[in-house]
């Protein structure tokens, strides 16, 4: 019985291990995504303005009145993560 704990515990060392490995990569990808996203957006707002500078004036304005609704009413972040 003891042997089978043992196993037991060398495979849960086994997956905590995968799991280390695994976050650095998670958020390495997550990362890239976020950037990928990011630059599609810019390429996507320049091309909006060379092509229909109102139509891109007004999602802008709708796009910042949101951010700035946002800012006001959400609850303050914590700068201090609590531990």
């Amino acid at each position: 019985m003891e042997r089978l704990l043992q196993y037991a515990d060398d495979l849960d060392d086994l997956f905590g291990a995968f799991a280390l490995i695994y976050e650095p990569l998670r958020r390495l990808f997550l990362a890239v995504i976020a950037g990928l996203i990011s630059a599609v957006l810019a390429v996507l707002g320049v091309w909006l303005a060379l092509v229909h500078p109102p139509i891109a004036l007004a999602t802008c304005s709708l796009l910042f009145v949101t951010l700035l609704y946002r800012a006001v009413t959400a609850a303050p972040r914590s700068r201090l993560p609590i531990s």
